[in-house]
């Protein structure tokens, strides 16, 4: 059985991770942000690792190079542009009513 001290204890390492690491989101994290991070994980690794790459440039018949420049690109928006956040829609609203 767990006791209020355990509880606090996990809560406190998990805290301590998210602010260490980036991608292991947090409770405020939007479903975007989640899959920003989760797109931006799979490119790096994939540029990180010749045999994956030379793998897509099998398939995709291009250049190592070329791939290896594609998933860079791809990185700077990999799912497109953000969506607005409620709170940009609520002044763009009372913005509109003058």
């Amino acid at each position: 059985m767990t006791t209020l001290s355990d509880r606090l204890n996990i809560n406190s390492q998990i805290e301590h991770l998210q602010a260490k690491y980036v991608g292991t989101g947090h409770a405020d994290m939007t479903k975007f942000e989640w899959a920003l991070n989760m797109h931006r994980d799979s490119y790096a690794s994939y540029v990180g690792r010749h045999d994956m790459v030379s793998y897509f440039g099998v398939a995709e018949n291009e250049s190592v190079g070329r791939i290896k420049y594609d998933l860079l690109k791809k990185m700077l928006l990999p799912c497109g542009i953000p969506p607005k956040s409620q709170d940009e829609s609520d002044e763009e609203m009372e913005g509109d009513d003058s």
